[in-house]
């Protein structure tokens, strides 16, 4: 308990720092990338408001986490980002790793990383960096369904943001979306990558899905891919056929062909 008072003092005191340098308002919306995207969305996505990005299957939460922080980005190009993760998340897929934030786009300098003990405390340092109006983004993980996480706190923190004009995605893994008041429900699957010249890693592939708008928009799969040099999500074609997701522990095994019979003797 002690050390949850602990964190919780730390970040209000950052809260604190931010807001002395209070960033000007900005648009109410903020572009994906793509015109097509936008234009579907209605002009893009709303600031000031929750978005809710579901894992499609646990094996998938690397992937939700990754499309949620290009939703951060595309938000707040230069503001600073709150990021409250429950711990169980690092037990899962390991702790956030500042090389691989910062090969996203994503400055290191400018994120305020917080590692939370359950869901409950992931809701307060939540709710705490939504009202300071100096935040660009707060992106809040949680593993599972907890019962604290219930129309009414989504309420509160929709409300928060609308107040302060922070931008709230809410990543759930483990999870199965249910009744809430955020804006926009994202689900979010694993792709694979197109490799780049001279056998280099492609871009991080998601086939993203809209599940519901409140404005009314209807559901609909987009696969795309995020572009790290220009911060900015990008339409690819589709596979195929879905791919399931490697297990994180160990990398594919090719089939060996197989051999034709000798008889012996």
């Amino acid at each position: 308990m002690t050390a949850h008072r602990d964190t919780l003092a730390a970040l209000k005191g950052t809260l604190a720092r931010l807001e002395r340098g209070a960033m000007p308002s900005a648009s109410p919306h903020f572009s994906l990338g793509p015109a097509e995207f936008d234009a579907a969305l209605g002009g893009g996505l709303a600031r000031a408001a929750l978005h809710e990005v579901f894992a499609e299957s646990p094996a998938h939460g690397p992937a939700a986490t990754g499309f949620a922080l290009g939703l951060a980005l595309r938000a707040a190009p230069s503001a600073p980002v709150v990021w409250v993760r429950q711990r169980m998340l690092d037990q899962e897929f390991g702790r956030p790793y500042g090389h691989g934030i910062a090969a996203l786009g994503l400055d290191p300098g400018r994120l305020v990383l917080v590692r939370a003990k359950d869901a409950e405390a992931v809701l307060k340092a939540t709710h705490d960096a939504a009202r300071c109006g100096a935040v660009g983004v707060v992106l809040a993980e949680i593993w599972g369904a907890p019962k604290v996480l219930d129309l009414t706190a989504s309420r509160r923190l929709s409300l928060a943001a609308a107040e302060s004009g922070v931008t709230l995605i809410a990543t759930r893994t483990a999870a199965e979306p249910a009744a809430s008041a955020a804006l926009s429900r994202w689900q979010v699957r694993a792709m694979a990558s197109e490799a780049a010249e001279a056998g280099l890693p492609g871009l991080p592939a998601f086939l993203v899905t809209l599940l519901r708008h409140r404005a009314g928009i209807p559901q609909r799969d987009w696969p795309m891919e995020w572009d790290r040099e220009h911060r900015r999500f990008r339409q690819r074609a589709a596979l195929p056929r879905r791919l399931d997701a490697l297990p994180g522990d160990r990398a594919a095994t090719p089939q060996a062909p197989a051999l034709p019979f000798r008889r012996a003797g």
